[in-house]
């Protein structure tokens, strides 16, 4: 009952949290001193709990610094105006006949480039909201669109914060889990071209705003040149050079063209890596093309630190012994994936953020798949498949809320979002019923991402 009562408190300040815009690591750290009490009184000595968070904190430790780089590099990608030049050219391409069709592609293509389903929704998505404003057609397409190509990226893009977090908590290779990753979701991805192609065809969407181009254009100098880092970053991807040396190479290029083609100071292109980049507050494009910085990662640093810390208590008190017995009558890949899917769901309708959902979905079932042979690849991609996709679909988690809230729209989005819920069910129809999973690629575990 004590259990009970620490888990409903901590869901109730989690879920106040999300809807009040208070920062989720303040209620964490309640959450966690209620945890701490109620161990207490059944018998654990606060110095063992403390060691206990310790010890599953250090878990988050590999990919602090690339965490951080995430945010330097966005920050002077901005700075460069390769995130603006993505979306000036993007929007170039949009016509009122595949609109809906179009956002989601871009939106993908943005979220591969910069890692956040934010970012990617603060960007073009809310470019793409905008232009569309005062249209016939029911917003929640459109914004089903945005949000579920935000996700692509976001997955498995290699500046993915989520995709480095898992890498790191499962200890394998960065770059191996992303080619499993397009290898078990090329068909869902295939049918939700199809399925958004057909809604663009039935909705087409009149397009009310054209002034972005044109504010870009004026703001920034858009070339080719300003694409050099983003091409940087796919390029060391595809040849698996270790992904903080990838973003360093990127940063430098893009410090480049931000100085000699920009004109920015170094002391601007300083502050902005260091605290985000932001114009003028009176600018046109001052609520879109914002973010990034170091600062902006210290944040989220920070939740995944207590997060681990919260997941270390959980493993080692072994209190929540009657959730991972859901595992143990686990056989097949298909019993595994299915039981993955439903622990990860309550996970991201109790943790309230992706991060948390993936740490503890890891931390319950990490045991089981480990009995088998590479199972720390099977437990990444499982993951991948289902908490990191499940978790937008939560209305209360802020994996679906912030980009919702940045769009201007409600859960509403969510029966459109059509690649959240395709990507764990046809692999779980795959895998379960037709015992013909994707191949998948393993390599020695690998801890450095």
């Amino acid at each position: 009952m004590d259990l009970f009562f620490a888990l409903l408190c901590s869901f109730i300040l989690l879920v106040f949290s999300v809807t009040q815009g208070v920062f989720v690591a303040y209620p964490l750290l309640i959450a966690m001193m209620i945890m701490i009490v109620m161990l207490m009184r059944r018998g654990f000595a606060l110095k063992s709990l403390i060691q206990m968070a310790w010890m599953g904190s250090r878990q988050s430790v590999p990919v602090f610094s690339v965490l951080l780089l995430i945010g330097a590099v966005i920050a002077a990608w901005m700075a460069a105006g390769t995130v603006p030049a993505i979306v000036y050219y993007g929007i170039q391409l949009i016509s009122p006949d595949y609109f809906i069709l179009a956002a989601f592609i871009l939106t993908s293509l943005v979220s591969l480039l910069i890692g956040t389903s934010f970012g990617a929704a603060g960007t073009i998505g809310l470019a793409l909201m905008i232009m569309a404003k005062g249209s016939d057609v029911d917003p929640h397409m459109i914004a089903g669109a945005i949000i579920a190509g935000a996700y692509v990226g976001d997955r498995c893009s290699p500046m993915s914060s989520g995709a480095n977090l898992i890498a790191g908590i499962t200890q394998t290779n960065l770059y191996t889990n992303i080619r499993n990753m397009w290898r078990t979701s090329w068909l869902p991805l295939f049918i939700s071209v199809l399925l958004f192609g057909l809604m663009s065809w039935l909705h087409p969407v009149q397009m009310t705003d054209q002034a972005f181009s044109r504010n870009i254009s004026q703001t920034f100098q858009i070339s080719w040149i300003n694409l050099l880092p983003a091409l940087t970053i796919v390029g060391l991807s595809w040849a698996q050079v270790e992904v903080k040396l990838s973003m360093l190479m990127s940063i430098a290029v893009a410090s480049a063209i931000a100085l000699i083609y920009q004109h920015y100071s170094l002391l601007e292109l300083l502050k902005f890596m260091v605290l985000g980049f932001k114009l003028e507050a009176s600018h046109p494009l001052n609520a879109i093309l914002t973010g990034g910085g170091i600062v902006s990662m210290l944040r989220v640093t920070l939740v995944v630190v207590i997060s681990t810390a919260f997941v270390g208590i959980f493993s080692r008190t072994r209190i929540l012994e009657g959730i991972e017995a859901l595992l143990k009558g686990a056989k097949s890949r298909g019993d595994y994936f299915l039981s993955t899917c439903i622990i990860g769901t309550g996970s991201a309708a109790f943790g309230c953020t992706q991060t948390i959902a993936i740490l503890l979905t890891q931390q319950l079932v990490e045991k089981k798949y480990q009995e088998k042979e590479q199972g720390n690849y099977k437990l990444a991609i499982d993951l991948e498949n289902t908490v990191v996709v499940i978790a937008p679909l939560i209305p209360w988690n802020i994996a679906g809320l912030v980009p919702a809230t940045i769009l201007m729209t409600d859960p509403g989005f969510i029966p459109f979002a059509f690649y959240l819920y395709l990507l764990p069910l046809i692999n779980l129809l795959q895998i379960g019923l037709n015992n013909s999973p994707p191949r998948y690629i393993f390599s020695r575990p690998y801890r450095s991402n």
